[in-house]
């Protein structure tokens, strides 16, 4: 009898082969998605120049991807605790690999952006799976440790896929970008079967929510059409329908989760004012950021003319300042309290995307650009990892995991949003791109309104977040392994960028 087979969920031990087998199959699965975020960006001028697309294709085929991913992300993870999470997460990965398949094979902007939201799909099977397999099949003694490798190696993975992307880019052309995960996949699918135990939540009771996530992608969808196209209509007929059809499909959403019995998103969990204050917070904080890297990317390239290899190279310090200080900060912001994180990270960041519009033709590497990379690298540090603790901290230990997926739903509208409406707000028409001046003066634009926004978010923070929201309550303080391992399991949907902060927690 193999050791998958004797394996039962909850019992396997980092220590055994199946163990180790489990830890590399998720951080494998769950590094297609990550280099998926990471790389693409990296991609789009060479993009748009191979396909003759205008700004407009460049935003779907970044936001293609994100509103179906936002959409259902909530429904994937429901699906594995019912029918199975192995199941889910093979299926996932195995729709993933197809679609990033399709898209690479694309012929025209059309197809890569339908690609695009069929690939989304299979990131919302596989994401919310990655971790609740680690959470379901390690021995309680062992979760932290999996969960902090996981989160390790993830973090490995985000600050080598700008890297990676721009060589693709450069060397065998963009499509690669996308066939990378198709090895991958070859490689995760066969393993996760073969040692990968099966589990199952045996409380999930009740029918699928598909009606509702239904209307919440649709009104993300229309809601994004509207803000892309805006530029491009001469009609305001053409702007104006879809854009009240996303306002009453939202509606629609919000009454179908409150009646239904089963909902995707129990709005009673809004109930509580720190979980309310912190999800608006985490709008704000990743609509900037959303903005930040979709912008910077294509700045660096067509105005200050460098490379896809050098521009994904360039971003490198947020990411590596994420990787050595996360932890720390998580510890941190334990000690004493968000508040004062969650409010100067953002003003941070701020002042990076303020230091970042010096970025211009010409720009010195050294002098213009690493400067603002640095303090905003910092400020993520300072932010991400108390801001996901504080997510997890605010409800019930119990609703811990459905918490943690609603923010990190929350994120990736947020971001969805800011790559639809910051073109828009910063005047980049859909040639803009095109030219260096003229992507310049919208990039001086772009900066300060993301910073605006960020700003906004800190003192939303200062103003609602209590600085003992993080510390445990007497019934938590009398089981704390039991708190620390939801807390652990409720990193399942976390939203990007916070590789270390598992290991403060």
């Amino acid at each position: 009898m193999t050791d998958s087979v004797a394996a039962a969920p909850g019992a396997v031990r980092l220590s055994q082969p199946v163990g180790r087998w489990v830890l590399f199959t998720t951080i494998l699965g769950s590094s297609m998605a990550l280099l998926d975020s990471t790389v693409v960006n990296v991609a789009l001028p060479r993009i748009g120049a191979d396909l003759g697309a205008d700004l407009a294709v460049l935003q779907w085929t970044v936001n293609a991807y994100m509103l179906t991913l936002a959409g259902l992300i909530l429904l994937g993870g429901a699906l594995g605790d019912r029918l199975g999470r192995r199941r889910v997460f093979v299926v996932g990965v195995v729709w993933f690999a197809v679609a990033s398949l399709l898209c690479g094979l694309a012929p025209n902007a059309g197809v890569l952006i339908a690609a695009r939201a069929f690939q989304g799909i299979g990131g919302a099977l596989l994401t919310p799976g990655s971790l609740a397999l680690i959470q379901s099949t390690f021995h309680p003694d062992d979760r932290a440790r999996a969960v902090g490798a996981w989160s390790g190696f993830g973090g490995v993975g985000a600050a080598i896929g700008p890297f990676l992307g721009g060589w693709l880019v450069d060397g065998p052309g963009w499509r690669w970008v996308f066939w990378l995960n198709v090895p991958l996949a070859a490689l995760c699918v066969p393993i996760a079967l073969r040692w990968v135990p099966e589990s199952r939540d045996p409380t999930a009771r009740g029918s699928f929510d598909v009606l509702g996530a239904a209307l919440g992608a649709l009104s993300l969808g229309a809601l994004t059409y509207a803000l892309i196209e805006a530029p491009n209509r001469s009609s305001t007929a053409q702007v104006a329908v879809p854009a009240v059809a996303g306002v009453l499909l939202g509606w629609a959403f919000v009454y179908v989760e409150r009646h239904r019995a089963n909902p995707m998103l129990p709005l009673d969990i809004f109930e509580s004012r720190q979980f309310t204050a912190i999800n608006v917070v985490t709008l704000c904080v990743y609509a900037a950021f959303g903005g930040f890297f979709f912008l910077s990317v294509l700045q660096l390239q067509i105005s200050v003319g460098y490379s896809a290899l050098a521009a994904g190279t360039a971003l490198l310090p947020t990411t590596v300042l994420m990787l050595l200080l996360s932890a720390r900060s998580g510890e941190v912001g334990r000690r004493i309290g968000p508040r004062i994180p969650l409010t100067v990270g953002p003003l941070l960041c701020a002042a990076g995307m303020l230091l970042m519009v010096r970025v211009e033709p010409g720009a010195v590497y050294w002098r213009d650009v690493l400067p603002a990379l640095v303090v905003m690298g910092l400020g993520m540090v300072v932010l991400v990892a108390p801001l996901t603790a504080t997510v997890l901290a605010s409800v019930d230990v119990g609703r811990a995991g459905l918490a943690s997926g609603i923010n990190n739903a929350a994120a990736r509208a947020a971001g969805l949003v800011a790559v639809a409406a910051l073109p828009l707000l910063a005047g980049l028409d859909p040639t803009a791109y095109r030219s260096p001046d003229r992507f310049t003066d919208a990039f001086r634009v772009a900066m300060p309104i993301c910073a605006g926004v960020l700003v906004l978010g800190a003192l939303i923070a200062w103003g609602t977040v209590r600085s003992d929201v993080l510390e445990p309550t007497p019934e938590e303080e009398g089981h704390p392994r039991c708190h620390a391992e939801c807390r652990t399991h409720c990193a399942v949907a976390a939203p990007p960028l916070d590789p270390g902060d598992e290991k403060a927690r």
